[in-house]
């Protein structure tokens, strides 16, 4: 008995890729050539050239390449873009705007978030167990990582052996857009169960603007006080914006 060749959704998923040979694809499930040609080129620029040789837009397409691989994904990086400003922006965008976009499903979803899931890690771990002198640099760019695009602000410490190399990193408290709740005694009893000697504050500005209101100034010196009458030394606090962020210590401001 002659049989046709039946896929089953999991053998399908075989040729969901580009390269999927069309006399093997099931009808309906082959890119289009001048796709395919597309994204090969857009991969050969970007391993020859790095990220730089991209613009915002295509760095998109190219992780959406594995989400909707039998798509053409420039409409939907462009409007992407549209809705949040660059690529950090998209994939640190929320789950629940990001399907506000059309087009955006949980493939789209899933593939932005490992992105931005993999930054925090490559950045975290270029300064984790780190001397925070030497790597001050790359303490600024984990925390702008971690915390420009949020939409609420957060409020994290950094924690500090006797000779400066930070031994972990915590989210103490979220917030609202304007708004995070800080409790000094939560903040010392923290460092002293990690046998931590000194922190460092961060936390961030949704609204881009890191100029530190007066409440946050106020806390600061709360727990300032509260650290250094347990022998803990507070080396700054960092308010983080879109583009740029305010050091208490730099600024004079403790």
């Amino acid at each position: 008995m002659t049989q046709a060749r039946q896929f089953s959704d999991s053998q399908a998923e075989l040729f969901a890729h580009d390269e999927a040979p069309a006399a093997l694809a099931p009808p309906g499930r082959v890119l289009p050539s001048y796709l395919r040609d597309h994204r090969t080129r857009l991969r050969q620029r970007f391993l020859a050239g790095g990220a730089e040789a991209l613009p915002d837009y295509e760095m998109l397409e190219l992780v959406l390449f594995r989400a909707l691989p039998r798509r053409d994904v420039k409409p939907l990086a462009r409007a992407l873009l549209d809705a949040f400003g660059d690529f950090n922006g998209v994939v640190s965008a929320p789950a629940t705007r990001l399907t506000e976009v059309s087009g955006v499903g949980e493939a789209v979803v899933t593939e932005l978030k490992i992105v931005e899931a993999a930054a925090h890690r490559l950045a975290r771990s270029r300064v984790l167990q780190k001397q925070v002198v030497s790597s001050w640099d790359a303490l600024l760019a984990y925390c702008q990582t971690a915390m420009a695009h949020r939409e609420t602000e957060q409020f994290r410490i950094l924690f500090l052996d006797r000779k400066n190399v930070l031994i972990a990193d915590e989210a103490q408290a979220r917030g609202t857009v304007d708004h995070v709740p800080v409790y000094p005694r939560e903040v010392v009893k923290r460092a002293l169960e990690l046998n931590a000697s000194a922190l460092i504050l961060v936390h961030n500005h949704p609204s881009g603007d890191p100029t530190p209101s007066q409440a946050d100034i106020d806390m600061t010196l709360q727990i300032q006080h509260a650290a250094e009458a347990l022998g803990l030394t507070l080396h700054d606090h960092l308010v983080i914006g879109k583009s740029r962020e305010i050091s208490f210590r730099r600024d004079g401001l403790l």
